[in-house]
């Protein structure tokens, strides 16, 4: 039977969330009682993950695994939305920082006609202030300059109409900002506020470094503030030289 929805779920080094990660999609679209599939993407997973990934599709046909040799990032979400069958796919992450009993709520607008839902993070636990801040800084910071509107306080947990997956599958980007992404391509959007929850369980693998390197995405692909900087720079460095021709030439006569 063909799914109607598509969970998508990337897995780097989370052995111990697995269980639980199953488990509640399991429960929260058996309850929905509509055809559903979950993708589980390994992203270069050192820990046995791939393992459990494995004994998960073979005991159930509605997981479906994608297998990465090294960590990609946001390329593994891209390979789970590339392989979805569903009328509406659905990223999550894998430590259950997002709950999967939201996913019903990002249905009831999808089913209301929007075409993608997008959670917003009212409140976050398990988080230092250091990471809230720098969290909540980007988002203003992008809100400010990005050339979209992006959603504050929000991530990558959001469901997307099938048509808006197809779209997003023809960019041809290479380092991928999914949440500008969605922005860019327009449809009709709604957020819906959620809790997010503290991981279930080990620490996080997303660090300072790759925070940096999303917002650098994140900035360099959908702002032209730094061609702008760039080209003013060039401009007073250019300026800057003729003048200091001139007075290279000048003070010899003198």
């Amino acid at each position: 039977m063909k799914p109607i929805y598509s969970i998508v779920a990337p897995v780097y080094n989370e052995r111990e969330c697995l269980d639980v990660l199953y488990s509640r999609v399991s429960e929260v679209m058996d309850r929905n009682g509509e055809a559903w599939e979950l993708i589980l993407v390994d992203d270069g997973s050192t820990d046995g993950s791939s393992e459990i990934m494995r004994q998960f599709s073979e005991k159930d046909p509605r997981v479906r695994c994608v297998f990465f040799a090294r960590n990609f990032g946001q390329i593994a979400v891209t390979a789970g939305m590339d392989n979805a069958l569903g009328d509406a796919v659905v990223v999550i992450d894998a430590d259950l920082q997002d709950p999967p009993e939201v996913i019903l709520k990002l249905a009831e607008k999808w089913k209301e006609g929007y075409e993608v839902v997008y959670a917003v993070r009212k409140e976050r636990d398990g988080e230092s202030w250091f990471k809230k801040w720098t969290a909540s800084a980007f988002y203003r910071l992008i809100d400010k300059i990005a050339d979209v509107r992006i959603p504050l306080d929000t991530g990558d947990f959001r469901l997307y109409d099938r048509k808006v997956v197809d779209v997003m599958k023809q960019m041809p980007e290479r380092n991928r900002f999914l949440r500008g992404m969605s922005s860019w391509v327009g449809f009709k959007q709604i957020g819906v506020e959620y809790h997010r929850e503290e991981r279930y369980a080990g620490t996080t693998h997303y660090p300072l470094k790759k925070m940096l390197k999303l917002a650098l995405t994140a900035i360099t692909g959908f702002s032209t503030v730094p061609l702008q900087l760039a080209y003013w720079l060039g401009f007073a460095i250019t300026g800057l030289s003729v003048i200091a021709f001139i007075i290279s030439w000048i003070l010899p006569i003198l």
